[in-house]
């Protein structure tokens, strides 16, 4: 049992040093020790064996520590493994390349939503892939979309308090409740400078084969190329006509099929 046990705390903080870099720095090896709460002698040698392992590197000019090519394999293994991720990935990536504007598509996990893939057209560029990362579901509309399949009370526990992250977040619930009712009604939700100034998005729900919300769907970009204002009805009907298509390859079999608090997504 202490021989478990002991190997069970290596393992937790292995995988304590490794979330070290999810930021993209490069680390020393007391950057580590700090972050993991662990001695300097002890963050070295989990260091070198996962070196040995190729889950982490060095880099070869500044000897600082980054993530290493094991993990980009099982990465690319996990993310493959993704239903939502399978089906999404060619239309998003079509539907970027045909509007010059940047795809998305996220799932929910647990009170964030997590990006699957995300392709950036010519008129929106990032310097940096969103897949793997995490955000806020209140501040985003792929997050509004994901918390269409949840009803108020389920969103209230998941969420007790909503972070400000611009002065045009949604901060309380009721403000919350309103706008995912005129989502679900609209069959899309829209976002404007929420998350990040700027920034502008239009999403829609993707929907599994029972009829649940399993992902979403969101165009985005800075705010002047979107042009919310001039262009969200035809944005609006192209992100959903790619989420049936994306729905239907998932199993989707219609609105009549849809749980009750679903059926207005796609009514």
């Amino acid at each position: 049992m202490a021989s478990e046990l002991g190997t069970n705390q290596s393992v937790e903080k292995a995988a304590t040093i490794l979330s070290a870099f999810v930021d993209g720095r490069l680390l020393r090896v007391s950057d580590v020790a700090k972050h993991a709460g662990l001695g300097q002698s002890t963050a070295s040698r989990l260091l070198a064996t996962l070196e040995s392992l190729e889950y982490v590197e060095r880099d070869p000019v500044s000897s600082l520590y980054r993530l290493g090519p094991a993990l980009i394999t099982l990465a690319g293994t996990a993310v493959n493994q993704n239903p939502a991720h399978r089906e999404a990935r060619q239309p998003a990536q079509n539907l970027a390349a045909s509007l010059g504007l940047g795809v998305n598509v996220a799932e929910r996990r647990q009170e964030s939503l997590f990006y699957l893939c995300n392709f950036e057209g010519r008129l929106a560029p990032r310097s940096f892939a969103l897949m793997g990362q995490r955000n806020p579901l209140h501040a985003t509309g792929l997050g509004k979309c994901l918390l269409l399949g949840l009803d108020p009370a389920q969103r209230r526990a998941l969420m007790p308090r909503l972070h400000q992250y611009t002065p045009y977040t949604v901060t309380t619930h009721d403000e919350l409740d309103r706008v995912l009712d005129e989502a679900a009604r609209r069959g899309y939700a829209t976002e404007t400078e929420e998350l990040a100034l700027g920034r502008a998005c239009i999403a829609t729900p993707i929907l599994g084969h029972s009829g649940s919300v399993v992902a979403a769907i969101s165009i985005s970009g800075p705010l002047s190329t979107l042009d919310l204002t001039g262009r969200e009805a035809e944005l609006a009907s192209t992100v959903i006509e790619t989420a049936d298509s994306i729905s239907v390859g998932l199993g989707y079999l219609g609105p009549t099929h849809a749980p009750p608090s679903i059926t207005g997504v796609r009514g």
